[in-house]
């Protein structure tokens, strides 16, 4: 309960009390010790029950220490009572003053557009990027704007479920709706603008790998018809090698239309991780196709050896497989090279990193492809000169661990990137300097920034934010002359909770400003950061 000090000459008395009248703030009364009052604040009926309390607690110090009274004079006792707001109870779940924007007032409380024509409209401040404000309703108005609507609750969730049974509907057919679109491609063909996933495929690493999949498609024909001539082991673990790189490089394909997909509510960052899915599935396929393959035809070779007939023609197919996937290597070097230095990196660290999980792709089989091309002619040649077999297969079971090495690269440097992994120390120190050297920051904390992938970087923190200065910035766009006469003018408890209510809202949104800066602040500094998280301490 509230509690009294009193004091009496040198000495202090704490006495509980549960029936102290709450006035005025910093409300001063003063009590003689024959219990006569004054008061000095604000008039209280009570007043007089107090009085005679604190009478005959000052009477009893005097029965104790009788001849101390006695000696020095008896000085008044002074009573502070402070005045403090009543704690309002919103119960556990509240949401009268809640906004809603327009979207989610038809959806959730199946209105019409016409229907939040006749409701408040207020102005808020936008959380996206390319619009500074919006329009929202107060919940308060479109739950009964609903109910006058539909009448009662239940018909509300009655149309909710019906809604709702539509919607699965309209799910379930969607395979349905796509099939009938698929029949009307020809018409919208020639009415629709070629979609941006389609030239994705003519630059960039679309293109590389476009040009990756026709040459190793052409190289796996070629070399496929060489080996039932020949019946080289070499040349089979080749041909397997280009039908590997065919099949993972459409699935590279794929794997950069798919993350060209546009976020929805299931994938509200998007679908960019596909490629590093497509390149970490290519990496598998590798391994099992290419390496496992070239393994078990080399382990026959060995165990059951067979002579190898004429192998002219498998030069003739391995020197235009070399001139092909040179090529092919040429071009990916090329566009990591301006990749990497558009990004500020050396072409080491762009691989290493995996900043282009498709390119890197391409990259790495066309190397073991000019590698193994290289080994199979030199164990070829060794088995055409001695006759023995033997060589053929250890060149089949070269090309599968060096296929099996590229395997092993990829698998790990696309799961360190689904992972989610930290951005380079230096530019997460120039991001943590830009925040503290902002006079709104007193300090950061629990700093993170993950690369999502694809040039994506996601920004994290903990802010304490300086308030003093938040609320200087709030007031540097007021008038001050009038703010001055609004305090003036604060005469009752009401008056004053209006007044810290009205401003305190303001200096909320002050502060949501502030957030909003720095936040773009970030970005611009680094624009590979996409989405960031500033989190008030």
């Amino acid at each position: 309960g509230w509690q009294v000090s009193m004091k009496s000459g040198s000495l202090s008395y704490i006495l509980p009390c549960n029936r102290l009248p709450v006035q005025l703030m910093s409300q001063v009364r003063v009590y003689t010790s024959n219990g006569q009052k004054k008061d000095l604040g604000s008039e209280d009926t009570n007043g007089s029950a107090h009085g005679e309390t604190l009478h005959k607690v000052e009477t009893g110090q005097d029965t104790t220490n009788a001849g101390q009274k006695q000696s020095s004079p008896k000085q008044p006792v002074q009573v502070k009572v402070k005045a403090v707001l009543k704690k309002r109870e919103y119960g556990p779940k509240y949401t009268q003053n809640n906004f809603i924007t327009g979207v989610r007032a038809i959806n959730e409380f199946c209105l019409k557009s016409s229907d939040l024509d006749q409701l408040r409209k207020i102005k808020r401040r936008s959380p996206h990027d390319d619009t500074e404000t919006f329009t929202v309703y107060l919940r308060s108005d479109v739950e009964a704007k609903s109910l006058e609507v539909w009448g009662s609750p239940e018909a509300l969730a009655r149309e909710r479920k019906r809604r709702k049974e539509a919607e699965i509907k309209y799910k379930e057919n969607l395979f349905r709706n796509q099939r009938l679109l698929w029949e009307y491609k020809e018409f919208f063909g020639n009415t629709k603008p070629r979609s941006s996933t389609a030239a994705m495929f003519f630059k960039g690493p679309g293109k590389v790998v476009m040009v990756a999949i026709c040459i190793n498609g052409l190289n796996f024909f070629f070399k496929l018809l060489a080996w039932v001539y020949t019946g080289s082991a070499s040349m089979f673990s080749e041909a397997i090698h280009s039908l590997a790189d065919t099949c993972n490089q459409a699935l590279l394909a794929l794997g950069i239309s798919q993350s060209a997909r546009s976020p929805d509510p299931s994938h509200p960052y998007g679908f960019t991780n596909m490629r590093y899915i497509a390149s970490l599935i290519s990496g598998v396929g590798i391994f099992m196709m290419g390496a496992g393959l070239s393994w078990y035809h080399g382990i026959i070779g060995l165990l059951h050896p067979h002579p190898v007939e004429s192998l002219l023609w498998a030069y003739c197919i391995l020197a235009g497989s070399l001139v092909s996937e040179g090529a092919t290597l040429l071009v990916a070097i090329n566009e990591i090279r301006r990749s990497a230095r558009a990004k500020g990196l050396s072409f080491y660290q762009y691989v290493v990193q995996s900043r282009d999980p498709s390119t890197n792709v391409v990259l790495l089989e066309d190397a073991a492809a000019v590698l193994s091309v290289a080994v199979a002619a030199t164990c070829m040649g060794l088995t055409s000169v001695t006759g023995n077999p033997y060589y053929d297969s250890v060149g089949s079971l070269g090309v599968g661990t060096l296929l099996g090495t590229v395997s092993a690269f990829l698998i790990y440097t696309n799961t360190e990137a689904l992972l989610g992994r930290s951005i380079e120390p230096e530019q997460l120190q120039r991001l943590t300097e830009l925040l503290e050297s902002d006079p709104v920051v007193r300090a950061i904390h629990d700093v993170k920034a993950t690369d999502m992938g694809m040039s994506k970087v996601r920004f994290k923190a903990e802010v304490d934010f300086d308030g003093r200065v938040v609320t200087r910035s709030y007031l540097e766009k007021q008038d001050i002359e009038q703010l001055l006469q609004e305090i003036q003018q604060v005469k009752t408890l009401e008056e004053l909770e209006a007044f810290m209510l009205k401003h305190g809202e303001n200096i909320i949104d002050t502060l949501g400003a502030e957030v909003d800066r720095l936040e773009k602040d970030l970005k611009q500094r680094n624009p590979d950061v996409r989405h960031v998280d500033l989190e008030i301490l």
